[in-house]
């Protein structure tokens, strides 16, 4: 079953053709969106500005090798493996959810625009239904269980902001409906997979879907802004180590020592369920 290609089934109906139109449209629909969001936002403002002020207050001015280098860190540590997540459920629900996406909408364009009437799609229409699968899981995980507002706020998984929820609630109704339909053959679940993925490349500019562009260049500018002694305008941590340090703060050594005293859990003691 899943490797057979869905879209040969719906060929009949729909010419490959109108299929490739539609997936034009809604590379189309992302770029305006994105554009707009920047122009809505000033977001290339914001970073050249934020660009100068650093480079204003850099202490060790890196060179262009040692940016490249940042460059394939934040790649290969925040893009590839979201190492910035500490809670490790909500990183493995973030990687399932975006591998599962680019498999997805990857796999989708080649079936469609290499092999949209063969029926047997290969391992292009399998890594199709793996790609919705593993996006429904990481979505589902994410949206019942790891929410800040659900899992720390207490609000019901029911309750629904446009904005900040239909971007996550598309990406699930499109993989949902999107193996509903290869599975049961149904013009119903292809009805509402377009729709879904209508809906989720369509609404880019109100919702989440630009972010996922902006945080890795705003994650390497913060590289940046270390490695030059720029901080991102934090002050310097001292050597703790220090007589004058110590002379000024003089629980140092007692509390931050190569032997610092068991002071508990602190806030790790329970899981966040409320206020």
């Amino acid at each position: 079953m899943i490797t057979t290609n869905p879209f040969a089934e719906i060929s009949a109906i729909i010419t490959p053709s109108q299929m490739a139109i539609y997936v034009i449209a809604m590379f189309v629909l992302v770029v305006v969106g994105v554009i707009l969001d920047m122009r809505h936002k000033k977001s290339k403002e914001y970073f050249d500005r934020h660009t100068e002020a650093m480079q204003k207050l850099a202490k060790n001015p890196i060179s262009g090798g040692e940016k490249n280098s940042l460059l394939v860190k934040t790649i290969t540590s925040e893009v590839l493996t979201s190492s910035e997540f500490s809670n490790q459920k909500r990183r493995l629900s973030h990687l399932m959810t975006m591998y599962g996406f680019i498999l997805f909408v990857l796999s989708t364009a080649i079936l469609i625009f290499a092999y949209p009437t063969e029926k047997s799609g290969g391992i292009w229409a399998v890594l199709w239904h793996l790609g919705a699968l593993s996006l429904a899981i990481g979505g589902y995980w994410f949206w019942f269980a790891i929410r800040v507002d659900v899992s720390a706020e207490g609000k019901k998984w029911h309750q629904i902001s446009f904005r900040s929820d239909v971007f996550i609630l598309s990406l699930l109704a499109m993989s949902t409906f999107a193996l509903l339909w290869s599975f049961t053959g149904s013009l119903v679940m292809f009805g509402l997979f377009i729709l879904a993925s209508t809906v989720l490349f369509g609404t880019v500019f109100w919702s989440k879907f630009a972010h996922m562009f902006f945080k890795p260049f705003a994650a390497y500018q913060k590289k940046v802004s270390y490695a030059e002694g720029a901080r991102e305008r934090l002050p310097d941590i001292p050597d703790l180590s220090s007589a004058e340090v110590h002379e000024k703060f003089p629980d140092i050594p007692t509390y931050m020592g190569k032997n610092p005293p068991y002071m508990g859990p602190g806030i790790r003691r329970e899981p966040p369920s409320h206020y």
